[in-house]
């Protein structure tokens, strides 16, 4: 196949990975790039000689919170640290009424629903496809929750039309952009809650999430998680009760998982300092790209997740044997297409399942 041109960003942040060649998982868990592998070596070797700094955890996490609001467009005070989704979820879902709707997208990934299933308020959950869900928000629906992509099948939502619909209606909302961060880009202002876990396409390792959450939903939830590290000054309020808790989202942090930050930082930066719309065009061509080899139709919105029916897992089979690291989900091949990845990862892909 012709060339895709990267632009000397992309070129650039692509030669900070060592393992790209072939690894097209990046919707499953990212890989390292060397500057997070150097920052967490040389934060264990420190540890291990008996010289933790507590100090530059501290400073990772708030250097963690401010790129990520970057990346998502709101200031760090709109963004809360965690280590899982389904927690901040959890959040929302108790700050909603006894027994308000929920709508969620069939099929929607479990660490989104569950928390609202399982919310102890006798919340009811509602699905609808994922592509009618703005035309399904009613009067009575309390909040829509919704993946701004499909974990399993790569779909991106209509997030700007179903934003419009809940804010017409009067409901609140909540965007896991987990699968869109990092190659979409993604604006966190129209949701009240856009929740990430960076361990994929932000290349952190796992054990990193964020909240950024608006005004109006900051005001109904309360800090029901809340520990040491949601206090004004975290190391001042590591006993008792009476703590001032921080100002803004911050109130909503968990204590963070002190290494992943240290190696997401670097990540952050990484991505942050790249234009969003060149990693979009970049990922999405090489996606492109194979649909075209494979035969399978180009999708309405531009996806960098690619899957097939491949219900044997045959597919899948015929990759690994040829040493690509894909995944299958829900019966489907799938395979993602990321910014250390380049057009001979298409052609190698396509040999493999023998077009």
């Amino acid at each position: 196949m012709p060339a895709l041109a990267r632009s000397s960003a992309i070129e650039a942040a692509a030669r900070e990975f060592d393992g790209g060649r072939d690894y097209l998982a990046a919707c499953t868990v990212g890989i390292p790039s060397r500057g997070t592998r150097r920052a967490v070596i040389a934060d264990l070797e420190a540890s291990a000689a008996g010289h933790p700094d507590l100090a530059a955890y501290g400073v990772a996490v708030e250097r963690s919170r401010a790129l990520f609001g970057r990346l998502v467009g709101v200031g760090a005070d709109r963004v809360s640290i965690g280590s899982q989704t389904s927690v901040a979820a959890g959040l929302v879902a108790a700050a909603l009424p006894v027994g308000a709707e929920v709508l969620v997208p069939e099929g929607e990934f479990s660490s989104v629903v569950l928390p609202f299933v399982h919310s102890g308020r006798d919340l009811t959950v509602r699905t609808a496809p994922l592509r009618e869900l703005a035309g399904q928000v009613r009067a009575n629906t309390a909040l829509v929750a919704f993946s701004a992509v499909q974990s399993a099948t790569g779909e991106v939502a209509d997030a700007a039309a179903i934003a419009a619909a809940a804010r017409a209606s009067g409901a609140l909302t909540l965007c896991d952009a987990t699968q869109a961060v990092g190659w979409l880009p993604v604006d966190a202002s129209p949701f009240d809650a856009l929740i990430c876990h960076a361990y994929k396409w932000l290349c952190a390792p796992r054990g990193v999430s964020f909240l950024a959450v608006s005004e109006r939903l900051a005001d109904r939830m309360s800090p029901i998680h809340a520990g040491w590290y949601a206090g004004d000054d975290p190391w001042s309020s590591c006993y008792g009760g009476g703590a001032e808790l921080a100002p803004g989202a911050r109130r909503f942090d968990v204590s963070p998982a002190w290494q992943a930050f240290v190696g997401a930082a670097p990540a952050l930066e990484l991505f942050a300092g790249l234009d969003p719309d060149e990693l979009h065009a970049h990922a999405t061509g090489l996606a492109a790209a194979f649909r075209e080899g494979l035969g399978i139709a180009q999708p309405e919105r531009a996806s960098a997740i690619v899957t097939w029916d491949d219900a044997d897992g045959c597919e899948l089979a015929r990759l690994t044997t040829a040493g690509i690291t894909a995944s299958g989900r829900s019966g489907r091949a799938r395979v993602a297409f990321h910014l250390f990845n380049d057009a001979d990862d298409v052609d190698l892909a396509l040999a493999a399942l023998g077009h």
